[in-house]
């Protein structure tokens, strides 16, 4: 038995009480180098607490739909931002203290920043193998809670 899931649109609204969605919306903040570059300044809030700033690179096994949700992890110490290498889409599932998950979907290059301590699910991409840059906080502290669930969920696209 699972219970179901549907897919919504990534939003900033919708997204803001576990993150912020990186993308390219709207007009540069500055344009550099000689004209030729837009630059979107400061699209997320990285929380480090008192660890330092990690920049690793994660590749993630093709998921295929529907997906099975088994657990959900947090990060209690510092934001988790996910940053695709690819232009192509990939899964985004959170959960608030409730622990009830909900999943969007990303545009073609837009990204997401967790805020520190939100529960998600793992990297998920639906074109893969999937590579991404992730940045987050780096420390000798135990930083990573996992819950698994008892009934697992099915996450599907509504057509």
């Amino acid at each position: 038995m699972t219970r179901d899931i549907p897919i919504k649109p990534l939003t900033a609204d919708a997204f803001a009480p576990f993150g912020d969605v990186i993308n390219c919306a709207g007009d540069p903040d500055k344009i550099i180098n000689a004209g030729l570059c837009g630059r979107f300044h400061d699209r997320a809030g990285i929380d480090l607490g008192d660890g330092k700033p990690g920049i690793s690179l994660f590749r993630s096994e093709l998921r295929h739909l529907p997906y099975q949700l088994d657990m959900i992890e947090r990060h209690p110490l510092g934001s988790q931002a996910f940053i695709p290498m690819s232009m192509d889409p990939f899964l985004v599932i959170v959960a608030g203290d409730d622990l009830i998950p909900q999943a969007f979907i990303t545009k073609p290059g837009e990204a997401i920043n967790f805020y520190r301590g939100t529960w998600h699910g793992v990297l998920t991409p639906l074109s893969g193998p999937g590579l991404f840059a992730v940045i987050d906080r780096i420390g000798p502290e135990t930083n990573l809670e996992e819950h698994y669930f008892d009934t697992p969920y099915r996450v599907f696209r509504e057509n």
